[in-house]
């Protein structure tokens, strides 16, 4: 696929997975559809993995190759918010680096992606309620601008596509 492609398969997957994950925590009580929405959720993943390595593998290859890494590990269920917000942080980084959208949208995407990967261990450890408290506001404050990045990130890759990343400068 061409980085156009890619970008707007990227764009529309991250809608599809935000839809199917907020679908499934309204419709956390029945069994049968929350199933559904999480296979709808982990293979929302992997696209996402595969398109955003394809985007980002030209800055970093090994960086690339470990966000989609992340990405994969994120669609089995279990513990797969911290290798989200791993592999959040890497795509993030990486478009950045390479100057590939908005300078200012890069930097949300890192900062909250850092935020995340800092905070998931402590609700594990069981600080802020516990793993994914939705009743506590420091899961809120946190999530909330990885989402505004996301929701963003999303519509500016299906209208604008990505830049051709920036050279890479030789150590």
């Amino acid at each position: 696929m061409t980085r156009t492609t890619n970008a707007r398969v990227a764009g529309f997957t991250f809608w599809i997975y935000f839809a199917a994950g907020i679908a499934s925590l309204l419709l956390a009580g029945n069994a049968p559809a929350t199933a559904v929405l999480s296979l709808v959720t982990s293979f929302s993943a992997l696209v996402l993995g595969v398109t955003l390595y394809a985007i980002t593998r030209e800055q970093d290859p090994d960086l690339a190759m470990l966000g989609l890494t992340c990405r994969v590990i994120e669609a089995v269920p279990g513990h797969g918010e911290i290798y989200f917000a791993v592999g959040s942080t890497l795509f993030s980084w990486l478009l950045l680096r390479g100057r590939m959208i908005p300078v200012a949208l890069a930097w949300l995407g890192v900062i909250a992606s850092v935020l995340l990967v800092m905070l998931l261990p402590l609700q594990i450890a069981g600080f802020f309620g516990g793993p994914s408290a939705w009743s506590s506001p420091v899961t809120w404050a946190v999530w909330l601008p990885l989402l505004v990045f996301e929701l963003t990130l999303a519509v500016w890759l299906i209208t604008k596509g990505v830049a051709i990343p920036a050279q890479r400068q030789s150590a």
